[in-house]
């Protein structure tokens, strides 16, 4: 029973990660990497947005405060750790950036998508 839970699960994470990156390409967006994993951790979704480069995590929660919840302190430490090491190693592929941000993205009840820009600073990782 638990692996089953496990995989509907996985396959709910995809379609809400599917989700998300559609509604950042429709933004103009370029999806650069999704599901990128590096020696530090996995990144969601990483995008090109008017020149600046975008990590998002995706999450299925009911609402924005089971959101702010769900990403914990030693997870946004991950996300920052493997960012960084995405733009060191991808530099010569994003060419010039603007800058960079850490986007969330809530997908609630019946589908319900709120992107959360700037859910989190690079400097507080």
């Amino acid at each position: 029973m638990k692996t089953r839970r496990g995989r509907g699960g996985y396959l709910s994470g995809l379609a809400a990660e599917e989700q998300a990156a559609r509604a950042y390409h429709k933004r103009g967006a370029e999806i650069l990497a999704r599901r990128h994993r590096n020696e530090a951790g996995e990144i969601d979704i990483i995008l090109l947005e008017d020149g600046i480069l975008v990590f998002v995590e995706v999450k299925m929660r009911k609402n924005r405060a089971e959101l702010a919840e769900s990403i914990t302190e030693r997870q946004w430490r991950r996300l920052g750790l493997a960012a960084n090491h995405y733009m060191m190693s991808h530099s010569n592929e994003t060419g010039p950036i603007r800058g960079c941000r850490f986007d969330a993205v809530l997908i609630g009840a019946g589908g319900r998508l709120e992107i959360i820009e700037n859910a989190r600073s690079f400097d507080e990782h």
